[in-house]
């Protein structure tokens, strides 16, 4: 099977999979992670399947949405990989991109490195940030039922894992837990210019979001 028919099979199996999940973690999410994946791409020597497999497969079961199990993304992926006849090598890679990609609290200690995971990793923290982000982050919380702001519940710096992915804190302490972290985690030149631009925005809107609150009209 040749490369292109592999990335619309794997689009497809993707968009079907996705159809029914929250929106901050859609098959939008997974569109724009991999647009963001190939604007990188354009600036980085790389496996050009490699990038465009992980990107499409990173979300394909988070584990926030069943109970914390990390294994169950990497296991779907690498069946469908498997079934669409992707050389083994290649297979590996993408995997452990997808068991490497995501934040964890800033918690992900593994050895593996590959300029691949870079650009899958900032692609996705840059659709985490930003107007699109911030829009995420309000989702993801009313999905949880969390409250929108709490003056007197403040941010937790320095979560382990486990509290990270298990913290029902307000949605505006998310800024402070992780996304006003990711501009200065980004890997890639590129990705960098646009990080800084989103970052930007997320400050001018948190500054309304009090001045509001306290209710200076």
């Amino acid at each position: 099977m040749d490369t292109d028919q592999i990335i619309l099979n794997t689009k497809s199996f993707v968009q079907d999979k996705l159809k029914n999940a929250e929106g901050g973690h859609d098959w939008f999410h997974i569109l724009r992670v991999y647009n963001n994946a190939l604007h990188i791409l354009k600036s980085e020597e790389a496996d050009a399947l490699i990038v465009q497999l992980s990107s499409l497969l990173h979300d394909i079961a988070d584990s926030k949405f069943h109970d914390g199990d990390e294994s169950i993304g990497p296991r779907v992926a690498q069946n469908f990989l498997e079934s669409q006849s992707v050389k083994p090598n290649i297979i590996d890679h993408v995997i452990n991109i997808i068991k490497n990609v995501s934040y964890k609290g800033g918690h992900n200690t593994s050895s593996f490195h590959s300029v691949e995971l870079d650009i899958v990793q900032d692609a996705d923290r840059l659709d985490a940030i930003g107007a699109i982000g911030i829009a995420r982050t309000f989702n993801f919380g009313g999905f949880k039922n969390n409250p929108i702001y709490d003056p007197d519940v403040p941010p937790k710096s320095n979560q382990s894992k486990k509290e990270y992915k298990k913290s029902n804190s307000p949605t505006i302490n998310h800024f402070y837990e992780k996304l006003l972290l990711l501009k200065d985690k980004i890997n890639t030149k590129s990705a960098l210019k646009i990080a800084e631009k989103r970052h930007a925005f997320m400050e001018d809107y948190l500054e309304q979001f009090y001045a509001e609150w306290d209710g200076h009209l």
